[in-house]
This record gives C-alpha cells, structure tokens and sequence, in this order.
C-alpha cells in the first residue's frame, strides 16, 4: 500500500495516475469491471479477511498486476475472505462489499470512489497491468523492467544489452529446486557441467564462460575464494535476472559471460502468510515459510521472514547401500522503515547451513570404464558450508529529479570439507591408492555501493544520470591439509573405514583484494525514440596474498578502465532494435615465466539485436546476435607447464528467447541458442583453433503452462543440451541431450497443490566426460509441493 506523507496528503504519482484516469475518460464511458478486457482473465484467488488496503494490495499481487492506493479512503476498513477461481473484477468487487466504495473500469485502469457519487470523486486506486517496479514482484511470466543492467529502474526495451528476467511465478511452476533449475531455460545458459551434485554449488556457463565471478544479490557481489562460493536458496528470491556479455561498467570485475543477479524476498507493506511442504524423490522433505505484515496501522514499519528447512538424499549411492543425505536451514529476516514517501531504510540478513556428504565422483576402471565404485569413503566424506550476511539498502530522494541510493553487506561464509581421491591405479589394474585432503576456509566479503540518480528534462530530450562509487573488500583464509587413505579395490570395495585426519600442510595462507570504482551513465532518450546509453568506469584493484608455508607476501595492483555504449530505437508497437558495445575485466594472480605479474585478463563484446514488447502485453520477444572476446587469457605450454599470459578466446552466437501469455489461459516460453566457440591463441598448441571443453555449443527449450480453468492447470516443457568436448584438443565428443519435464496443479481456497516431474523419461546420459572422468546426468525426480496460505 503506497502511504500519505506527513500532512496526510496522497503521494504526488497517485495524484498524478488518478487525475489521468478522470481526465482521459468521462464518466459516461466507464464500464463494468467484469467488461474490462484487461482485469477480465481469471485467477485463482486466496486472501484472507483483513484490512481492506492490504487486501486489495494482495488481490493484485495474486493477478500479477500493481497497485498504487490512497490510505486515507481505505483506513479502517476491512475486506472478507476472497477465495477461489474469478476476475481481478469479480475479487475486487467482493473485497470492496460493505465498504461504501464502488469500483469502475476504463481499459486498464481502475477508478475507485464513494458510492453514488461516481465521477464527482477523486478516484483513489489506479491498476495498470503494465506498471511494474525493477526490483519487486513479475507479474506473471513476463517481465517489463529490470535495474540490473543499468542501475536505475529502465524498460527492458530501452537496454541495450541481452537479459532476461525469470520470476516467482515462474520458479515455482518449473519447479525449480536451485539456482541451476532456475535459469536453466535462459538463452546462451548451460548448467550442471558436472552432472548431479548435492553439495550445493553452482556450475552454471554464460555465453561459454563460467559465471563464478559474476554472482550477485541484490546488486552487491558474492566473489568466490574458491572452492569457497556463497550459495542460494531460491525460496527466499522474488525475482533472477540473467545479463549476458561483458557488465564491468556497472559492477567492476567480472568475466566476459555476464553476470546473475538474485533479488531477495522483501518488505511490501501487504500481509502475507504462507506454508509450504515438499516431498518427492530421493527422500527429498522441506519445508517453506514466508510471512510479512506490517507494524502497526501506519505502514512505516513492515517486516518479511523467509524459512527454509531442507532434508534430502542425493540420487547416487555407495555399493555398501549408504545414500549420500543433504540437509539446508536457511532464515532471511528482513525490515523495512519507511517514515514517508521519499525515504526509505531495509536491512536484509540471512543465516545458511548447509551440510551434505563429498563425495560425487566415481572411479574409472584400468580399461577407461566408468564404474559405480565410489572415490571416497562415507566415513571421511563431508561438507560443512555455513553463512551470514547483514545488509542495508537506503534510499532517499531530494525531490522529482534527484534521489540518493545507497547498498550495504558483509558477509561471512566457512567451508569444512574432507575428501577421500583415487591417485594412482596399480599394476594388478583394479586396486587404487588414495589420498585424503580437509579444506578449513573462510571468506569475509564487505560491499558498499553508493549512487546519485537524476533526471533531467528537455525540450527534446531526457537524461537520466548515474553516479557512483563502490567499494569491495574480500579476505580469504586458506588452511588445507593432504594425507594418506587405504587403497580402493574396485573388485572389492570396502567403505566405513578408519581414514586418519590429514596432517601434511598443503597450503596456509590469507588473500586480501580491495576494489574501489567509480562509474558514471547517461541514458538519453530522444524525441522519445532514440535511446542513448553512455557509461564509463574506473577501477583500481589491489590483492595482497600472505603465504604462512611459504613465508611470502606477494601485492598486486591493477588500474583499468571499462565502458559501454549502446543505441536503442523505439519503433512504436512495441518493437526495438539496438546495437551496443560493452567492457570487462577480470584480475588474474601470480606472474609469468619472467616473474611479471598477470594483467587483468578483458572482455569485449558487440552486440546488435531487437526487442518486441506491445504496451499492455504479457509478451516479451527478443533476438540477439553477437561477438565477444577475452584476451590476455593465462594458459599453460603443453611441454614444460610454464603459465603464459597469451590466451584468447573467441564466441559468437545468435540468442532468441519469447515469453508470451497466448489467449487467456496459455503461456510459453522458448529459447535457442547457437554458439561458436573457439581458442584463437594459447601456450597450450594442442587447443588453438579448438573448442572450449564442457561448454554446449547449442542449447534449446521449450515451457508450456495452460491453465484449464476450475482450479486445474498442467504444464511441460523440454530442455536440450547439444554436444559438447570433453577435453581442450577436441579428442572427443560427448552427444547431445534432451530432458522433458511436466507439471499438475490444483488450487482450491487458500490451497495450492503442484506436482513436478524433471527428466520425465528418466534419461539415462553424462553430463561430460572430461578427460576420461564422467559425469552422471540427473535422474528422474519427481516433486510434490502442498502451498497453504492464510
């Protein structure tokens, strides 16, 4: 619910929204809700009695629509119940009865006045099924707005640069369980380069490149240490917004492939309450809670709990028969005050734990088969990943044109790992020595980024500014452990054996890296046509390593500078074509065979493509065609090992993804992507001219979600991942695949009933098989989720 200011007068934009709805339309022209082509598709509704601004603000997030409201009109009113398959129209109306309010309709707008005396007042509720904030809930499947690429809250069409944003609506009807699940149907997207994992972590590939680097929350980043990478429970996101080709410009360093940025759950003022329970495959059981309200009656304190509690067993096994369990507690507190209309103060936290077995990998038989011998041993085996975080987002505005933002985290994530690895296959051919390694690592992460925005008005022209400064610190600590492991007979395997604590030192030591950017963007719309999107950055970047083993204390400083500048044309009926060009880098440690520090290796990228989105639509279109390259790229001569920093690669690839509501009842969603790859330059002979290993170098989907009416709706889709090498001298070939999955829901009430089903036809495939090592694909899962909310 959007709130007076102190004098108890309505906000300006209401006003604003109110008096075009009055002025536009006479009030001989308003209809019926129920006429209204707009807020005439049904829904499933579930809201229970409560004030009627919070239920009004529930009814549109249920429809996928936003609503801005005049507290005073609504205060000290309640609404009943609204359950069940109807209008927004009909909902309203039910919400609305007892109250002395009656509700008209003009196209996509919504007036609200005194009974009787439409027309002669101000309408205080305003609904646009287009209006929607960069950073809050997707109505729907279909996304208008994103802040990711430029900072500031910008039309899709009007960024010149390929993104693609995946909502809650969405998550929840593909069922997805990770960060992987997620944005697996995005175009220029592979995941799951190491088939099923119930560690945790992440192995997701952007436009042929890892993605490590380019994971955010929030707009603030999570670097690794690796093997140290801060995790995601997807419960607690509303939205993920997927940038693809180089992002340096806004966020500093970063690979060329782009960056994935999740937005957490957060206060919105509006009541929510629900409970969710899952169990499916693999003894998989968790449970979900996400509440939020406000404090007291006024609206200037609300507050948002997300829960999560996760026990599942991973879909492999020991010979022994011991499943391999997995257990995740997550809880993400949130509060928001807002004293009036232009300030406002959030502080996010999080608390994760998240233990599970280590042991995913399999031996390979002294003739190069895979078997189904476990590496490690369930007696050693284990990952122990914790985290927390505290943050703040501040934002303020001075007046109409210029506000002041401001984000903050610190984070602090803890790895305990022990792994037990086959090392050397002895003559008899099927007995292994091994070896046992622990892994005691932390990582501390603050983040603080600071913004002016601004908008100037012209007589032709519209600027909307960006300044900046962001700061990072990350501090590393490594303390890790190598030791002896008793053989493995692959004839004879024997698990549950005493493996002594490692007590050789491998590596000891503290990794400090500092960022400090400041950046700059003008996007200038004109003649409200033309968009120009100008923006630079500076960085200086300073690592300092602490090497306690060896005794050594190595500082490396890196100055570099990225741009972006794109062109986008707004044709009218919602069609935009672009062009842009855009920077990265990314530092690299440690010094060459002339003991010369590493310079940050660099991303380049052209891009031209064009976006189809009709005002009032659910229906987004887009197509992209690009050339993007890393250079000064650390490879490693083939012959003596020596690290030479002379790499380069190359992609070029062709993008198209659609998400649509076809009718009234159907949506979709599709993608393509067609990559090629190629190492232009390396130390290493054997991969120049080749393609990158592990990476697709074409990925498919298809999503269908019909809604059949009278609670029930169904869905299915397909995912294929085309061949891939499995070594960097292009050796071999690992083929194709293709994945269906299906969905069921039933909605009654407050009820929500959803079964998921991944890999339906439970096929049998690797993931890879990276020099001889492979990889199980993920099998058959299927999911039941019960949703009440209250």
């Amino acid at each position: 619910m959007r709130k007076t200011d102190s004098k108890g007068i309505p906000s300006i934009n209401v006003i604003v929204l109110a008096c075009a709805v009055l002025c536009a339309v006479p009030p001989a022209q308003a209809q019926s809700l129920s006429s209204s082509a707009v807020l005439s598709v049904e829904k499933q509704f579930s809201v229970p009695a409560q004030p009627l601004g919070q239920s009004i603000n529930a009814l549109a997030r249920q429809a996928g629509v936003a609503i801005s409201v005049d507290a005073a009109l609504v205060a000290g009113k309640t609404a009943p119940a609204v359950h069940g398959a109807m209008t927004l129209g009909e909902a309203l109306d039910k919400a609305l009865a007892g109250s002395g309010l009656t509700a008209t309709a003009s196209g996509s707008a919504i007036a609200i006045g005194v009974a009787g005396k439409a027309g002669s007042v101000l309408p205080a509720l305003t609904v646009n099924a287009g209006l929607e904030s960069a950073d809050g809930l997707v109505p729907g499947y279909v996304a208008r707005r994103s802040a990711t690429a430029t900072k500031t809250d910008t039309p899709l069409t009007e960024i010149p640069q390929s993104i693609s944003v995946i909502g809650r609506t969405e998550m929840e009807a593909r069922g997805a369980q990770d960060m992987m699940d997620v944005v697996a149907q995005t175009p220029g997207v592979t995941v799951n380069a190491y088939g099923a994992d119930n560690r945790g972590w992440e192995y997701i590939n952007l436009r042929g490149f890892n993605a490590y680097s380019g994971n955010f929350r929030d707009g603030l980043p999570q670097t690794p240490f690796i093997p140290v990478y801060a995790m995601t429970e997807t419960y607690g996101l509303e939205r993920v917004e997927v940038l693809r080709g180089p992002a340096s410009v806004m966020f500093g360093q970063g690979d060329v492939g782009g960056v994935i940025n999740r937005i957490s759950k957060m206060p919105t003022g509006e009541r929510i309450r629900e409970v969710e329970v899952q169990y499916g495959s693999f003894d998989r059981k968790q449970l979900g809670v996400d509440l939020g309200d406000q404090f007291g009656g006024n609206g200037e304190l609300s507050y948002r709990l997300v829960g999560v509690a996760l026990d599942s067993n991973d879909q492999d096994r020991y010979p022994d028969g011991t499943r391999i369990n997995r257990t995740r507690y997550a809880l993400s507190p949130s509060l928001r005050w807002q004293p009036n209309a232009a300030t406002s103060l959030t502080v996010l936290t999080e608390f994760l734990k998240n233990n599970s077995g280590e042991d995913p990998y399999y031996a390979i038989a002294g003739d190069g088969r895979l078997t189904n011998v476990k590496m490690g041993d369930h007696s050693f085996s284990k990952f122990r990943h914790e985290q927390t975080a505290l943050g703040y987002q501040w934002k303020h505005a001075f007046n109409d044109q210029w506000q002041f933002r401001q984000n903050f985290r610190y984070s602090d994530v803890t790895l305990k790992r022990n792994v037990v690895w086959v090392n050397e296959l002895q003559p008899d051919g099927h007995t292994y020595s091994r070896i046992a390694r622990t892994w005691d690592d932390r990582l501390r992460q603050t983040s603080l980024d600071t913004q002016l925005h601004g908008k100037l008005q012209g007589a032709i022209a519209t600027q909307t500014l960006l300044l900046g400064v962001d700061w990072n610190e990350n501090r590393g600590d490594a303390y890790r452990l190598r030791g002896t492991a008793p053989d493995l007979d692959l004839l004879n395997p024997v698990y549950g054996l005493s493996i002594p604590t490692p007590q050789t030192p491998l590596a000891n030591y503290a990794q400090t890296t500092s960022q400090i950017g400041l950046y700059a963007q003008d996007q200038i719309k004109l003649l409200d046509r033309v968009v120009v999107t100008l923006g630079g950055r500076q960085d200086h970047v300073r690592t300092t390593t602490d090497d306690a083993l060896n005794r050594t204390r190595k500082v490396q400083s890196d100055n570099v500078f990225s741009g972006r500048i794109g062109l986008s044309y707004l044709l009218g009926n919602g069609w935009a074509p672009y062009v842009s060009y855009a920077e990265s880098f990314l530092p690299a440690i440690g010094v060459d065979l002339d003991n010369r520090p590493f310079q940050p290796s660099r991303g380049k990228q052209t891009e031209i493509g064009i976006k189809f989105q009709p005002e009032n639509s659910r229906t987004l279109f887009t197509a992209a065609v690009f050339d993007l390259t890393k250079t000064n790229v650390v490879t490693y001569d083939n012959l003596t090992g020596d690290a030479r920093q002379i790499g380069k690669q190359r992609t070029r690839g062709l993008e198209l993804e659609a998400k649509t509501e076809i009718g009234r009842r159907l949506n979709l969603i599709a993608s393509y992507a067609k990559l090629n790859m190629k190492v232009l330059e390396s130390a290493d002979a054997t991969e120049v001219g080749k393609v990158p290993a592990i990476m697709a170098n074409r990925t498919a989907s298809l999503w269908l979600d019909y809604d059949a009416g009278g609670g029930f709706g169904f869905g299915g889709g397909v995912n294929y991942v085309g061949p891939r090498q499995n070594d960097e001298a292009n050796t071999s070939v690992q083929g194709g695949f293709s994945l269906f999955s299906a969905m069921m829901r039933y909605e009654y009430g407050p009820w929500l009933l959803r079964l998921n089903a991944a890999n339906l036809l439970n096929k049998n495939y690797y993931s890879i098989c990276y020099h001889g090592e492979c990889y199980q694909g993920t099998e058959r899962a299927v999911t039941a989720t019960v949703k009440y909310r209250f």
